[in-house]
């Protein structure tokens, strides 16, 4: 469990840990749960109402949807090659294999700093949660503290301890959304209590009368945030890394993703936006930061009379924070450590103990929250914590974008290097074609993204068209930051041009247990048919 003082030394280096020295302790229920709900936060509980109130009910309906297709083919060509290449760095390492090492250097960078950044701010963001029950009675500065300390204590006990906290933070993130389903269903059906504004039938007035607000412009402007709420997804690929029988549990992970897109996600959005208007101002948060008040989910409790549920939903928003910093604190060391072991970051990086932990990276990643200290501050915290944001605002698109092209590159080299698809044991649902898809998506959603920055909804501070730099860099920063790190991987390593006939397929592939995966097949092949469609399914 790494509490003893030995636990702490450095791990001995070993022919069967060469290009992995992580502990593969992670069980099946953990990686499920990861791909069900891990990266279920506040962008779905809480950035959905400042989405909501941009784009109008049918934009985020309609955006999210188009993220979820995107997420989709992401998580399965992400899963096709973590099973065949276990290496502790998850998708980045992939990248530098399949794609160009000076890329690979720029997105490791790019999704260490993503998490490096999100970590503070989600500790920002539960400590004004528990305002909701305070009301400012008690200092931020205090439950930072006490957020921290927790996010330490479950740190010591390595993988096991973020995968058993994701287990039960994800079991309680789905039961409180399948709860708001089915009230949803009820509510928009009229059957709320006589105390609140759903006791008759609702509808999709709201939908009718201000479904894309804001037109192009407000559709668009959805993108951000829904990316943002699904960010965390590819943390499946650095989880197969830690699990013990990745062969039997990843396939069935990343058919989950599938389910929480579909019902978490686009029935829990499409009851937001029957039950809630785009032009309610109490979607205006009124903290800085973040405002679980200003919650979608919380208001249809709030309007439907339902005594407490708004303080449920409010105690998931907290603890659904937690759980993503401490994601963040596990996706942040872990591709630091890789970048170290690749030679893109300092030696000291590849410290990993004998309880299978990334030490050192751990360490730098826990300072990092500290930094949330600053946003006691409400004005030059927001500043600060606004300008670290757009450093992490679009990296997910690029790490999305990457896994994609990496995906296709690994078929390409396969195919020319004389492989066939028998030998490959578990295979992305959309193959070759599904990773364009996701590939395309990403670059759209980036261009939006981009259109948004530079012609904003409102106009710019000076009452024109156009927004300003500060404005332009504080949406879209991540872009030249990685251009930044990849001209400087490229100057700094001199890569020669990876074609596709010299990708090495071999080194650090996973030695499959052929015996067991055909006794599964057949299993499969020999089950009924109700079984059938339920190994299809999940």
């Amino acid at each position: 469990m790494g509490m003893t003082p030995e636990s702490f030394k450095r791990r001995e280096d070993t022919v069967g840990n060469k290009h992995n020295k992580l502990n593969q302790t992670m069980k099946g229920r953990h990686l499920h749960m990861i791909a069900i709900g891990g990266s279920i936060g506040a962008g779905l509980f809480v950035g959905t109402g400042s989405a909501l109130r941009r784009g109008g009910p049918a934009s985020l309906l309609i955006d999210y949807i188009i993220i979820g297709v995107m997420m989709f083919n992401v998580v399965f060509a992400l899963g096709e090659m973590s099973l065949m290449y276990p290496v502790s760095g998850g998708f980045y390492t992939l990248v530098t294999r399949f794609v160009d090492p000076s890329w690979g250097f720029a997105m490791g960078w790019n999704y260490f700093l993503q998490w490096f950044f999100i970590l503070p701010f989600e500790i920002v963001v539960a400590s004004f949660t528990i305002n909701y029950w305070t009301q400012g009675t008690i200092s931020p500065a205090v439950w930072m503290a006490v957020f921290l300390v927790a996010l330490t204590i479950i740190c010591v006990f390595g993988t096991l301890g973020y995968a058993e906290e994701e287990f039960w933070s994800s079991f309680l993130k789905l039961s409180a959304i399948i709860t708001f389903i089915i009230i949803g269903m009820v509510l928009v059906c009229g059957g709320g209590p006589d105390n609140g504004i759903y006791n008759e039938y609702w509808g999709s007035k709201y939908i009718q009368e201000n479904g894309f607000k804001n037109g192009f412009k407000g559709f668009c402007s959805v993108f951000v945030t829904a990316a943002f709420a699904f960010a965390g997804t590819e943390l499946i690929g650095l989880a197969a890394s830690e699990s013990k029988t990745p062969l039997q549990t990843l396939p069935s992970a990343c058919k989950q993703v599938f389910w929480r897109i579909t019902l978490f996600y686009i029935l829990s959005l499409l009851f937001v936006g029957l039950l809630i208007s785009a032009d309610d101002p109490n979607l205006i948060g009124g903290n800085a930061f973040a405002n679980s008040q200003a919650s979608p989910f919380v208001l249809v409790g709030k309007y439907a009379g339902l005594v407490g549920y708004d303080h449920f939903i409010n105690a998931v928003i907290m603890i659904s924070v937690i759980s993503i910093g401490l994601s963040g604190v596990y996706g942040g060391s872990r591709t630091l450590t890789a970048l170290a072991e690749q030679g893109y970051a300092p030696k000291v990086f590849t410290y990993v103990d004998r309880a299978g932990r990334p030490l050192y990276s751990t360490i730098i990643v826990l300072a990092m929250g500290f930094l949330a200290f600053a946003g006691t501050e409400p004005e030059s915290g927001q500043k600060l914590f606004d300008w670290l944001l757009s450093i992490s605002g679009l990296a997910a698109l690029f790490t999305w974008g990457s896994i994609c092209l990496a995906h296709i590159r690994f078929r390409m080299a396969w195919k020319r290097q004389g492989r066939t698809l028998d030998e490959i044991p578990f295979k992305a649902a959309g193959g070759v074609p599904g990773s364009y898809i996701g590939l395309g998506l990403a670059i759209l959603v980036f261009i939006a993204q981009m259109y948004v920055a530079i012609w904003p909804i409102g106009g710019g501070p000076d009452g024109g068209p156009l927004n300003d730099a500060e404005g332009f860099f504080m949406s879209c920063l991540a872009f030249p930051v990685v251009i930044a790190f990849w001209i400087a991987g490229y100057i700094w390593k001199r890569p020669k041009f990876l074609t596709i006939d010299n990708i090495d397929l071999d080194s650090g592939r996973r030695e499959i247990d052929w015996e067991l995966h055909r006794a599964i097949e057949a299993k499969r092949a020999n089950a009924s048919i109700p079984m059938k469609i339920v190994h299809k399914l999940f």
